[in-house]
């Protein structure tokens, strides 16, 4: 048997639609959606080694970055961005949580426009009222966005724990 490389001429290469980042809303919408009128403290932090490892024990999910945006909010609650793997690229979300650290609601701010299944409203509003120790089983996974579902579930899960375990500790 005889193999021949196929040569693929470059402008079909070039005509290939590439995966495009698809902006939702900047950091200061999502605030302003989330908790509309209030005001936000930063609170930005770097986990050491024994609050890393806890919210890892706590949540059951892999922590991928050690920095830590959030945001009290003066109406009450947090304001927090993070992000989590997508099959080919990062997913960047914001989740407001109630003082009592129930999720109230989560935004997409950017993510590939291939992602789309998870920045439907609806889907999103499977996590609302979920609180730490949530294990979000009946979260519908979407055909063709396992991954992304899959990620956005671990994401929640652990920014419940972080709030538990860190946040809700800070005062001021």
């Amino acid at each position: 048997m005889k193999f021949r490389f196929m040569l693929i001429p470059a402008a079909i290469i070039a005509s290939a639609p590439a995966a495009q980042a698809k902006i939702f809303m900047d950091i200061a919408q999502a605030q302003q959606l989330m908790f509309p009128g209030a005001t936000f403290e930063q609170h930005f932090l770097t986990l050491d080694q024994t609050q890393f490892n806890a919210i890892i024990k706590d949540s059951n999910v892999n922590v991928y970055n050690r920095e830590v945006k959030a945001w009290k909010v003066s109406t009450g609650g947090w304001f927090i961005i993070d992000q989590v793997r997508g099959k080919d690229d990062w997913i960047s979300y914001a989740i407001s949580l109630s003082p009592e650290g129930k999720v109230l609601r989560v935004e997409i701010l950017e993510c590939l426009e291939n992602y789309a299944g998870i920045t439907n409203p609806d889907w999103r509003a499977q996590f609302y009222g979920g609180k730490r120790g949530a294990q979000f089983e009946n979260v519908v996974i979407i055909s063709g966005s396992t991954l992304s579902c899959g990620q956005m579930v671990s994401g929640v899960k652990r920014i419940l724990s972080t709030h538990a375990l860190i946040l809700s500790q800070l005062t001021g």
